[in-house]
């Protein structure tokens, strides 16, 4: 063997080329790449004891440490079938021979995913107090009950993700001091109920190390404690709920405002905006680089307050990446009656790079002056999306997005309603060659496919096509075929003057 493989740091670096995978959801990549590092354990033993490591590094289900046991081995493994929830039914439980077995490897587990309990019967030997998993550091529980849990909770462990809001979730936080990131999302889709919230909230305050949260709503004085968090750098708050309001109110619990010193990323997906709103008119975010925000609107009154708040949180020198979504606007879904008025408020927000403001049961309020407007307050902008109603007539005409474009230079994705009755953009060449992808859509309809796919072709170098989205889809597809056409007549006049 040379002597270079003798050093740690040049073997491991063999081990990680080896497990590298470029497509996680490929079954064949990560078979391949478990098959290359089984090989490198029996290659000498220098290399057995870190290729064994990682072998085990990462578990999904348990049934892969079972296998060690002789008895079950056949059972698990039998012949062109994968493991299934039925092959333990009936199985009479470990031995104590056996489950020295089972846990051969289990200190050599890193990440563990655990999905079924219909194989937990067999652990019976093993008392259900006792961690086994000494280092393991990420666990997955999708399963809605925490029996046998303690046998997972290492002290060791910082990645704990939830499907489901049970008592045991207090022993997971207080067993475990070190965790930093804790993820709880709900598999159904009906409310938390008000003891769940409750006891979420008393269990996140007891975390002191968190880096990442994502979990259902909390309670104000959750929301204080977070901010002390120093390490804190991204919080998620879903709501699963359809309709109905939380168990407390925001507002009665505020006495000071919140500081999130370094928290860089922020997402509100609650069904409430009240409860959005009162989050961000008390909470200034500093730091803050990236927020998602997704919620229903009852009043153009709400909305207003809405934007308001967001506009003040004290991330405008910050915010780069921004996500809105509201689901209805009015006080019914399907509501079609008030245009949104949001765009104003977020020119505060100077250093943009993505904007995504999506309204189906709303008309976005966006003609060529406050798009010029927006465009010279977002110089770095990259992506642009502003999905509303298409029930509304666009008031934005061609030549007054390829004006604003100009102060977009580094733009390469846009999404707008437009107005294609102009398609005369003065005589001043305008070119701009970033933008790539565009999704154009019209209430009326154009009156020369043609000439729009001329002004594109012309305006917009790099645009091979144009992605439609919901109305005119028919004369989309000819402005396309128009395009293509151009494109092909520009490269042989190309190709001569280039051979020359």
């Amino acid at each position: 063997m040379h002597q270079a493989l003798l050093i740690p740091e040049v073997f491991l670096e063999i081990f990680a080329h080896v497990n590298q995978i470029q497509n996680p959801s490929s079954t064949r990549e990560k078979a391949l790449a478990r098959k290359s590092i089984a090989a490198l354990t029996t290659t000498c033993k220098t290399f057995h004891e870190p290729a064994m490591d990682l072998l085990w590094s990462k578990v999904d289900q348990l049934e892969p440490l079972l296998g060690c046991v002789t008895r079950l081995h056949s059972l698990i493994y039998r012949s062109g079938a994968r493991w299934d929830n039925t092959w333990s039914k009936g199985v009479e439980p470990l031995s104590a021979r056996e489950a020295r077995q089972f846990l051969r490897h289990s200190a050599r587990v890193r990440s563990l995913n655990i999905q079924s309990d219909h194989f937990f019967h067999l652990l019976s030997v093993i008392p259900i107090e006792k961690c086994v998993f000494s280092r393991l550091r990420s666990l997955t529980w999708k399963l809605s009950t925490g029996k046998y849990m303690d046998l997972f909770l290492s002290c060791t462990l910082h990645r704990c993700s939830l499907f489901t809001i049970n008592h045991d979730l207090k022993n997971i936080v207080t067993r475990c001091a070190a965790l930093e990131d804790l993820s709880i999302k709900k598999l159904n889709f009906d409310a938390s109920t008000a003891d769940e919230l409750f006891l979420l909230s008393d269990s996140v305050r007891l975390c002191k190390q968190l880096v990442t949260l994502s979990c259902p709503p909390l309670d104000w004085a959750v929301w204080e404690h977070l901010s002390n968090l120093p390490n804190l750098v991204r919080v998620g708050v879903r709501d699963v709920q359809i309709r109905g309001a939380l168990p407390w109110s925001l507002e009665r619990d505020i006495i000071n405002p919140t500081q999130f010193l370094n928290v860089t990323a922020l997402s509100l997906e609650v069904h409430s905006a009240e409860y959005i709103i009162t989050v961000m008119q008390h909470s200034q975010f500093p730091s803050l680089t990236e927020l998602k925000l997704e919620t229903h609107l009852l009043s153009s009154e709400e909305a207003e307050q809405f934007f308001r708040a967001l506009s003040n949180c004290k991330a405008c020198q910050t915010l780069q990446q921004l996500e809105i979504t509201i689901i209805s606007f009015g006080p019914r879904s399907g509501h079609q009656g008030s245009s949104l008025t949001a765009i104003p408020h977020l020119l505060c927000f100077t250093q943009l790079r993505t904007l995504r403001l999506v309204c189906r049961f709303s008309y976005i309020y966006l003609d060529n002056d406050l798009l010029l407007k927006a465009m010279s307050s977002w110089p770095h902008l990259r992506a642009l999306e502003i999905e509303g109603s298409c029930l509304h007539p666009s008031t934005v005409t061609f030549l007054g997005l390829f004006t604003a474009l100009q102060l977009c230079p580094h733009l390469h994705t846009m999404r707008v309603l437009i107005d294609p009755a102009n398609t005369k953009i003065g005589p001043n060449k305008i070119r701009h060659t970033s933008l790539k992808t565009v999704d154009f859509d019209t209430l009326s309809p154009m009156a020369n496919t043609a000439d729009v796919a001329r002004m594109i072709f012309n305006a917009l170098p790099c645009v091979d096509q144009v992605n439609r989205f919901t109305m005119h889809t028919k004369e989309w597809d000819e402005v396309n075929r128009h395009l293509k056409s151009f494109k092909v007549a520009a490269l042989h006049v190309a190709e001569p003057a280039s051979s020359s």
